[in-house]
């Protein structure tokens, strides 16, 4: 009988208070890496977060690997429930507004004073202080201020929200689980915890360093969709294919651009500016562009399968959702 493995986190136990977004996101990762996750739901009527437009039989996926029960933090009753369970906790997460916790009467000071090896995590969009604190915001608005916003787009057209990847999944989310799994590590060797504070703004600032490192370098300009890697360049590039389906292209390294010319029945042609001729590249982009809008999506997924040409088909939703 083949034997189960273990999460790296088995054994760890994590209380939720259970929010939206990034936070859930965050218990996501630990719980499927194998820590305990319990998940407190407010109790009062409606206020569970799956939205009351949700479709019968709709579950929230960010909610799984974990079970959960809900507590009504203004019964005191409940806010004991909640440091009872802290003090055979190893972690605590909460994502509500700055000051909230400390009102509940479950912020770190109580936590901690009922077990001082705690980490209490907690998931804000611009701090716990400052002139912005007690100000509403979403992805959005923290990937404008923190300069995450700006190089994503096309050039000559405004920037493009990715979704809400950056700000509450990348820079808050994962930010967050790394600061929990750091801070355990540390409580594990020192019996001292400590409060993990992650705000949207400062992770989605983070997750720019390479591209405020390019641009330090002089290898990165500010004009929008002229780089390498914001659609800039003829080999880093989206294509629509002749079903109206799109193919996605990063042929980057030299080795990988010469497999990308050779799929696109380019290889050896004498006409072709070299690969890093910047002032081509727009040709080259209608170049290629025409080249992909003779086949499918699918015809050219064949024809660069097994490849190392850095070329996929955009799967789409509908793909991804099957």
């Amino acid at each position: 009988m083949a034997e189960t493995r273990r999460g790296p986190l088995s054994g760890i136990k994590i209380i939720e208070l259970a929010g939206i977004g990034p936070a859930p996101y965050t218990c996501m990762m630990l719980a499927d890496a194998g820590a305990q996750v319990i998940r407190l739901e407010r109790a009062a009527p409606g206020a569970v977060e799956r939205g009351a437009e949700a479709p019968p039989g709709y579950w929230d996926i960010l909610n799984r690997s974990r079970p959960s029960v809900g507590v009504d933090l203004k019964n005191p009753d409940a806010v004991e429930l909640v440091l009872d369970l802290v003090e055979s906790a190893d972690g605590l997460i909460e994502g509500f507004r700055p000051g909230v916790a400390e009102r509940l009467g479950v912020g770190p000071e109580e936590c901690l004073a009922r077990n001082k090896a705690l980490v209490y995590g907690r998931m804000t969009g611009w701090g716990q202080d400052g002139p912005m604190a007690e100000t509403a915001g979403h992805d959005i608005d923290y990937i404008a201020i923190s300069g995450a916003l700006w190089p994503l787009g096309r050039a000559h057209e405004a920037p493009v929200p990715p979704l809400n990847l950056v700000g509450d999944f990348g820079g808050g989310g994962m930010m967050l689980a790394f600061g929990m799994v750091a801070a355990l590590l540390e409580s594990a060797r020192s019996g001292e915890g400590q409060v993990v504070d992650a705000a949207m703004v400062d992770g989605s600032a983070s997750l720019m360093t390479i591209i405020y490192s390019f641009h330090a370098f002089g290898i990165w300009g500010e004009e929008r969709g002229s780089n390498m890697l914001d659609t800039g360049a003829p080999f880093y590039e989206v294509y629509e294919t002749s079903d109206g389906k799109y193919f996605a292209c990063g042929g980057i390294e030299a080795k990988f651009y010469a497999e990308l010319l050779e799929g696109l029945g380019l290889a050896g042609d004498d006409s072709l500016p070299d690969q890093m001729d910047r002032d081509q590249w727009p040709a080259m982009k209608e170049r290629f562009a025409a080249v992909f809008r003779t086949k499918t999506r699918d015809e050219w997924a064949a024809i660069f399968d097994g490849t190392d040409a850095c070329a996929e088909p955009d799967a789409g939703l509908e793909q991804l959702v099957k």
